[in-house]
């Protein structure tokens, strides 16, 4: 299968996409873009549309979308699969991302690219294995021929059942709990119309927003500018007060009152008023700023 890209450079350039091993060759020799590139694309597919811009972007980021496949290869589902999710979630990254905000669009994307991994592993994965030992399978196999037969065991063929296979009671008991359990839908069954089930699906209560790309990137912001607010505080305060305030405060071990009015020859309360002031100082410059 061929694959057309456009290079930053202009030409285009075709590709053979066959196995696994080929496509992640294939998209490791995709040139990555430039900040320069990257943002004059951004700003072609935002003002005018341009389908290529978008494609463009989309191409030098596949290598990434590998790599962070890659580490949920251990949930049993195929590489190829979450390698294709998180190409989706590429899209939709390249779709909503805004070059004004001055961040790559490989630092806006990984969060889009993971959402859709985990979206797909909820979809298909099941959490609790039935089985994963040898004796757990033999005990799975027994007790489900009996069950067919019994349905509910009572403890005295709990106990038979435990006895005939050399296990515990309490394991007998786990397993059947097992067998009688079913996995949940993370979202309500789209043709389910009882508004009971939909509360009890766990999508109705368990909404999390910590993966928000524009919530991180605005937090991501917030700390960069109260960092710079620090450091300008910092630097209009006086050189003895600075250095309290840093030995006090800013280093790995705090410094003690008592240590700093021997360095600076002075008493410990003495101390303790320049730290105040200098921190009314800070808070002052920090809320002005």
């Amino acid at each position: 299968m061929s694959s057309a890209l456009i290079t930053p450079q202009g030409p285009k350039l075709l590709v053979q996409v066959g196995s696994e091993e080929s496509y992640i060759h294939t998209v490791n020799r995709v040139p990555m873009l430039s900040a320069e590139d990257e943002y004059a694309l951004a700003v072609a597919y935002r003002n005018e549309s341009n389908v290529g811009a978008a494609r463009q972007l989309v191409m030098s980021h596949l290598r990434f979308v590998v790599h962070i496949a890659r580490s949920y290869t251990g949930y049993g589902l195929p590489l190829a699969d979450l390698i294709q999710e998180g190409n989706i979630g590429l899209m939709k990254a390249v779709k909503r991302f805004d070059p004004e905000v001055k961040v790559r669009l490989v630092s806006f994307a990984v969060h889009w690219i993971r959402a859709e991994i985990h979206e797909f592993i909820l979809r298909n994965w099941r959490i609790v294995k039935v089985a994963t030992t040898k004796a757990q399978r033999k005990l799975f196999f027994n007790l489900r021929g009996r069950k067919k037969r019994l349905g509910w065991l009572s403890y005295d063929e709990v106990r038979a059942v435990a006895t005939d296979l050399n296990v515990k009671p309490e394991t007998v008991l786990e397993m059947e709990s097992r067998l009688s359990g079913q996995d949940v839908g993370f979202d309500a069954r789209p043709d389910d119309d009882d508004e009971d089930s939909v509360v009890r699906a766990p999508a109705a209560y368990l909404e999390n927003n910590s993966l928000d790309p524009a919530t991180e990137i605005e937090q991501d912001d917030w700390r960069r500018y109260q960092s710079k607010a620090l450091h300008q505080a910092l630097c209009r305060l006086d050189e003895r007060s600075r250095d309290i305030v840093q030995r006090r405060w800013l280093g790995e071990q705090k410094t003690s009152l008592q240590e700093l009015a021997d360095a600076y020859h002075v008493s410990a309360e003495r101390i303790r008023q320049l730290e105040k002031n200098a921190m009314k100082k800070l808070h002052a410059a920090m809320v002005v700023s």
